[in-house]
């Protein structure tokens, strides 16, 4: 008896699960793709590269052209994105936002000085810029100079 109520119970929550739909709600819809490298400041100069962060300079890094490869057409509203801070020779916090837009008042990570590494996962809209970027800024309260590099991955988009 106990027996066939257990397979009884266990084949009726299987059959809901099988029936149960996804739906979205909303204007946009979400597209992952396999996390793909966009932005290394670890790298040579470049546009997706280097320099390091110097504390309180913005810095715009162009997600469509970087991300052609990964999957992110020039169609997507957002990115979404893995965002790792590295080595801050100071406390400090990383912005990330559309380019062209208002600096936001919150940070997508915050730091101790001297943190090996730490992530944090970011939506990030994308503005009408042709150019399709995003803007980025490592603060620091003093001392001024502090220094940081910052990795992104893409790991998705909505459109």
């Amino acid at each position: 008896m106990r027996r066939t109520l257990r397979a009884a119970l266990l084949f009726g929550a299987i059959g809901s699960l099988a029936s149960a739909t996804a739906e979205a709600a909303g204007p946009f819809n979400f597209f992952s793709v396999t996390p793909c490298r966009i932005v290394d400041t670890r790298k040579p100069a470049g546009a997706t590269g280097g320099p390091i962060l110097t504390a309180g300079a913005q810095r715009n890094f162009p997600i469509s052209a970087a991300s052609a490869g990964c999957g992110v057409p020039t169609t997507a509203t957002a990115a979404t994105l893995n965002v790792t801070l590295v080595s801050p020779t100071a406390a400090g916090f990383v912005k990330i936002w559309p380019f062209g837009s208002t600096e936001p008042l919150v940070s997508t990570i915050n730091a101790a000085a001297g943190e090996p590494a730490i992530a944090n996962g970011a939506i990030v809209p994308l503005g009408s810029d042709a150019t399709f970027q995003i803007s980025l800024k490592y603060g620091t309260a003093p001392p001024p100079g502090a220094t940081a590099h910052v990795i992104i991955d893409v790991t998705g988009y909505f459109q």
